[in-house]
C-alpha cells in the first residue's frame, strides 16, 4: 500500500470473510492481530502470518494506541456482546470498525454507546463476498468524516479500485449496505426465475452456456450471472440443492424501511416473499387456495 504502511489493526471474528480481510490486509502490509473464541480459527489466521489471540484483552495488549478494532462477527447479539466488551475494555481515542451486516439503527446506538468512553465508531458495509473480502473488496462507511481521513489508507489498501466510499454519519454506511442487499434479492429472483422459465420449456438449454453467453456482451452481464455459470458447470441441473433461500435478514429490513418512508419496492418485496416460501415444502395458504377452487369449481386437488 502506498499509505499507511506501518498501519495495526486488530480483526475480531475469523470466518470466511474475516480470515479473508486479514489475507488482503497482510498483503498490503498492513499487520494484523486476529481473535476468536474458536481455536481452529485463530490457528487458521496463524497460518496466514497474522499474530493470534486467545482472549479479547490479550488482543488488545497486542495493538499500539489508539487502537484500531475490525469487529467481523455475525449480526444482533454476537454483534451487541462484543460491542459491549469493547465499550469497557478501549480507552478514549480507540476506533472500532463494525463491518458485518449490522442493522443501521444497531449501529447509531453502538456508536453512542462508545462515543460515552471517547470511542471513534465507523458502521462499514462490505460488499463483494468472500473474493472481495479477499481482493478487493468494496466498502461503504459511516462515522465522523474528518476521522474517516486518518483509517482512509485501509479501505484505499484492500478495497477494488473506486470500490469504497465515505457515505456520512454513523448509520449511513450499514443503511447503503441493507438497500444494496435488497436490491441483490430481486437482482438473483429474476435470474432465477429466468432461468426456471428455460427449465420448463420444451428446449433443453445449456444452462451453463446461456449464463456464459448472457454474461459476455448482453444487457444482463453482471457478477451474478458468471456465478451462476460456474453453478450450473459444477451441477448441470442443481440436482445436489435444496431450493430453499435463507436470507440475512437485510432484505426485509430494506423493505420494512421502504414501508416507513412510503416508497414502492415491489420487486423486492415478492423476492423477500419468495425466499420465505422457498422454506417451506408445502403452505397452508396453498391448502386453503385450492380447497376454495375445489368447493366452488370443482378443480382437482393434489392429495397427500
Amino acid at each position: 500500500m502506498k499509505e499507511g504502511k506501518t498501519m495495526q489493526i486488530g480483526m475480531i471474528g475469523l470466518g470466511k470473510m474475516g480470515l479473508n480481510l486479514i489475507e488482503n490486509m497482510q498483503d498490503q502490509q498492513i499487520k494484523v492481530a486476529a481473535y476468536d473464541l474458536n481455536q481452529e480459527a485463530r490457528q487458521k489466521a496463524a497460518a496466514t502470518g497474522a499474530k493470534t489471540a486467545a482472549t479479547l484483552s490479550e488482543l488488545l495488549t497486542q495493538l499500539p494506541t489508539p487502537r484500531l478494532i475490525w469487529v467481523m462477527v455475525p449480526a444482533g447479539k454476537a454483534t451487541d456482546s462484543v460491542i459491549n466488551e469493547l465499550s469497557q475494555k478501549l480507552t478514549a481515542g480507540d476506533t472500532v470498525l463494525d463491518g458485518g451486516n449490522s442493522f443501521y439503527r444497531d449501529s447509531m446506538t453502538h456508536s453512542q454507546l462508545l462515543a460515552k468512553q471517547g470511542i471513534h465508531f465507523f458502521d462499514v458495509g462490505t460488499s463483494g463476498g468472500m473474493a472481495g473480502a479477499r481482493h478487493n473488496g468494496n466498502f461503504m462507511i459511516g462515522g465522523d468524516q474528518q476521522l474517516f481521513a486518518k483509517i482512509e489508507p485501509l479501505f484505499k489498501a484492500i478495497a477494488a479500485p473506486d470500490g469504497y466510499l465515505y457515505t456520512g454519519p454513523v448509520g449511513s454506511g450499514h443503511y447503503l449496505k441493507m438497500v444494496h442487499n435488497g436490491i441483490e434479492y430481486g437482482m438473483m429472483q429474476a435470474i432465477a426465475e429466468g432461468f426456471d422459465v428455460l427449465d420448463h420449456s420444451q428446449f433443453d438449454y445449456d444452462h451453463a452456456a446461456v449464463a456464459k453467453v448472457w454474461n459476455h456482451g448482453s444487457v444482463i452481464r453482471s457478477w451474478l450471472m458468471g456465478l451462476a455459470t460456474d453453478a450450473f458447470t459444477k451441477d448441470p441441473g442443481l440436482t445436489h440443492l435444496q431450493g430453499k433461500m435463507h436470507s440475512s435478514g437485510e432484505g426485509k429490513w430494506t423493505l420494512d424501511e421502504a414501508l416507513r418512508l412510503q416508497v414502492p419496492t415491489p420487486v423486492i418485496a415478492a423476492s423477500l416473499m419468495m425466499r420465505y416460501r422457498s422454506l417451506e415444502d408445502d403452505t397452508y395458504t396453498g391448502k386453503v387456495v385450492a380447497a376454495l377452487r375445489n368447493e366452488f369449481g370443482g378443480h382437482p386437488v393434489d392429495q397427500k
